[in-house]
Protein backbone atom coordinates (compact mmCIF):
# COMPACT_ATOMS: atom_id res chain seq x y z
CA UNK A 1 0.00 0.00 0.00
CA UNK A 2 1.41 3.38 -0.97
CA UNK A 3 1.95 6.06 1.71
CA UNK A 4 -0.73 8.30 0.13
CA UNK A 5 -3.25 5.44 0.17
CA UNK A 6 -2.42 4.67 3.81
CA UNK A 7 -2.80 8.33 4.74
CA UNK A 8 -6.18 8.57 2.94
CA UNK A 9 -7.41 5.43 4.65
CA UNK A 10 -6.35 6.64 8.11
CA UNK A 11 -8.19 9.95 7.52
CA UNK A 12 -11.31 8.01 6.58
CA UNK A 13 -11.00 5.85 9.69
CA UNK A 14 -10.72 8.94 11.90
CA UNK A 15 -13.85 10.35 10.23
CA UNK A 16 -15.98 7.42 11.42
CA UNK A 17 -18.75 8.26 13.85
CA UNK A 18 -18.76 5.49 16.45
CA UNK A 19 -21.10 4.13 19.09
CA UNK A 20 -20.74 1.01 21.21
CA UNK A 21 -22.86 -1.14 23.45
CA UNK A 22 -22.04 -3.93 25.89
CA UNK A 23 -24.46 -6.82 25.44
CA UNK A 24 -24.77 -9.61 28.00
CA UNK A 25 -24.47 -12.45 25.48
CA UNK A 26 -21.91 -14.13 23.26
CA UNK A 27 -20.40 -12.81 20.04
CA UNK A 28 -21.84 -15.93 18.40
CA UNK A 29 -25.42 -14.88 19.23
CA UNK A 30 -24.83 -11.30 18.11
CA UNK A 31 -23.18 -12.36 14.85
CA UNK A 32 -26.08 -14.75 14.19
CA UNK A 33 -28.34 -11.68 14.04
CA UNK A 34 -25.97 -9.86 11.66
CA UNK A 35 -25.54 -12.99 9.52
CA UNK A 36 -29.29 -13.35 8.97
CA UNK A 37 -29.84 -11.08 5.98
CA UNK A 38 -33.61 -11.26 6.32
CA UNK A 39 -33.35 -9.69 9.79
CA UNK A 40 -31.54 -6.59 8.41
CA UNK A 41 -34.68 -4.41 8.38
CA UNK A 42 -35.39 -5.49 11.97
CA UNK A 43 -32.21 -3.94 13.36
CA UNK A 44 -31.20 -1.20 10.92
CA UNK A 45 -32.98 2.05 11.75
CA UNK A 46 -34.49 3.42 8.54
CA UNK A 47 -34.66 0.10 6.69
CA UNK A 48 -38.31 -0.57 6.04
CA UNK A 49 -38.57 -3.74 3.96
CA UNK A 50 -36.35 -6.58 2.75
CA UNK A 51 -36.73 -7.33 -0.95
CA UNK A 52 -34.07 -10.04 -1.36
CA UNK A 53 -30.94 -11.51 0.23
CA UNK A 54 -28.09 -12.89 -1.87
CA UNK A 55 -27.20 -16.53 -1.32
CA UNK A 56 -24.19 -16.79 0.96
CA UNK A 57 -24.86 -13.60 2.95
CA UNK A 58 -22.70 -12.33 4.73
CA UNK A 59 -19.84 -13.47 2.47
CA UNK A 60 -17.76 -10.67 0.96
CA UNK A 61 -19.52 -9.24 -2.10
CA UNK A 62 -23.00 -10.49 -1.17
CA UNK A 63 -25.85 -8.03 -0.80
CA UNK A 64 -29.16 -7.50 0.91
CA UNK A 65 -31.72 -5.61 -1.14
CA UNK A 66 -33.91 -3.38 0.97
CA UNK A 67 -36.19 -0.40 0.99
CA UNK A 68 -35.29 2.62 3.11
CA UNK A 69 -37.43 5.50 4.27
CA UNK A 70 -41.16 5.92 4.78
CA UNK A 71 -43.78 5.47 2.10
CA UNK A 72 -44.18 7.22 -0.34
CA UNK A 73 -40.63 8.57 -0.13
CA UNK A 74 -38.95 5.17 0.06
CA UNK A 75 -35.90 4.18 -1.98
CA UNK A 76 -35.17 0.64 -3.15
CA UNK A 77 -31.49 0.06 -2.58
CA UNK A 78 -28.90 -2.41 -1.34
CA UNK A 79 -26.15 -3.03 1.20
CA UNK A 80 -23.01 -4.99 0.26
CA UNK A 81 -20.51 -6.82 2.44
CA UNK A 82 -16.97 -5.43 2.12
CA UNK A 83 -15.24 -7.45 4.85
CA UNK A 84 -16.34 -10.22 7.15
CA UNK A 85 -14.74 -12.24 9.91
CA UNK A 86 -17.25 -14.57 11.59
CA UNK A 87 -18.15 -13.54 15.14
CA UNK A 88 -15.74 -10.60 14.93
CA UNK A 89 -16.31 -8.13 12.07
CA UNK A 90 -18.86 -7.14 9.46
CA UNK A 91 -18.09 -4.15 7.23
CA UNK A 92 -20.78 -2.95 4.86
CA UNK A 93 -21.35 -0.39 2.13
CA UNK A 94 -24.93 0.76 2.68
CA UNK A 95 -26.42 2.47 -0.37
CA UNK A 96 -29.17 5.06 0.06
CA UNK A 97 -29.94 6.45 -3.39
CA UNK A 98 -28.96 10.10 -3.83
CA UNK A 99 -28.01 10.34 -0.14
CA UNK A 100 -25.01 8.24 -1.09
CA UNK A 101 -23.10 5.34 0.37
CA UNK A 102 -22.22 4.90 4.02
CA UNK A 103 -19.45 2.60 5.21
CA UNK A 104 -20.58 0.73 8.31
CA UNK A 105 -18.24 -1.34 10.47
CA UNK A 106 -19.60 -3.62 13.18
CA UNK A 107 -16.90 -5.04 15.43
CA UNK A 108 -17.53 -7.63 18.15
CA UNK A 109 -15.20 -7.89 21.14
CA UNK A 110 -15.85 -10.61 23.73
CA UNK A 111 -15.34 -9.18 27.23
CA UNK A 112 -16.13 -12.45 29.02
CA UNK A 113 -17.65 -15.79 28.01
CA UNK A 114 -21.12 -14.21 28.31
CA UNK A 115 -20.57 -10.52 27.50
CA UNK A 116 -19.64 -8.82 24.22
CA UNK A 117 -18.92 -5.23 23.24
CA UNK A 118 -20.23 -4.27 19.82
CA UNK A 119 -18.86 -1.16 18.14
CA UNK A 120 -20.56 0.44 15.19
CA UNK A 121 -18.55 2.86 13.08
CA UNK A 122 -20.25 4.87 10.34
CA UNK A 123 -18.94 7.28 7.73
CA UNK A 124 -20.11 8.63 4.40
CA UNK A 125 -18.30 7.59 1.25
CA UNK A 126 -20.25 9.30 -1.56
CA UNK A 127 -23.43 11.25 -2.23
CA UNK A 128 -25.27 14.19 -0.72
CA UNK A 129 -24.63 13.09 2.88
CA UNK A 130 -20.88 13.11 2.13
CA UNK A 131 -21.12 16.88 1.59
CA UNK A 132 -22.39 17.53 5.13
CA UNK A 133 -19.87 18.34 7.87
CA UNK A 134 -19.22 15.61 10.42
CA UNK A 135 -20.30 18.00 13.20
CA UNK A 136 -23.74 18.22 11.58
CA UNK A 137 -24.12 14.48 11.01
CA UNK A 138 -22.58 13.13 14.22
CA UNK A 139 -25.39 13.85 16.73
CA UNK A 140 -28.04 12.39 14.41
CA UNK A 141 -26.00 9.35 13.40
CA UNK A 142 -24.95 8.58 16.99
CA UNK A 143 -28.60 8.49 18.14
CA UNK A 144 -29.64 6.43 15.12
CA UNK A 145 -26.81 3.94 15.53
CA UNK A 146 -27.32 3.67 19.30
CA UNK A 147 -30.90 2.61 18.55
CA UNK A 148 -29.61 0.19 15.90
CA UNK A 149 -27.35 -1.51 18.48
CA UNK A 150 -30.24 -1.61 20.96
CA UNK A 151 -32.25 -3.50 18.32
CA UNK A 152 -29.33 -5.88 17.69
CA UNK A 153 -29.25 -6.56 21.44
CA UNK A 154 -33.00 -7.28 21.55
CA UNK A 155 -32.71 -9.76 18.69
CA UNK A 156 -29.56 -11.41 20.06
CA UNK A 157 -31.04 -11.78 23.53
CA UNK A 158 -34.52 -12.96 22.57
CA UNK A 159 -34.36 -14.86 19.29
CA UNK A 160 -34.08 -18.60 18.94
CA UNK A 161 -30.79 -19.69 17.32
CA UNK A 162 -31.07 -22.47 14.73
CA UNK A 163 -29.93 -25.92 15.89
CA UNK A 164 -26.40 -26.80 14.77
Amino acid sequence: MTPARTQTRSRREKAMIEVCRVIPTTAERIFAVLANGWSYASWVVGAAHMRAVDDGWPAVGTRVHHRIGPWPLHIDDRTMVRRMEPERLLELDAHAGPLGVARVRLTLEPLSPTTTRIRMGWTTVTGLAHLLPKATLAPIIRRRNAETLHRVEDLAMHRQLPAT
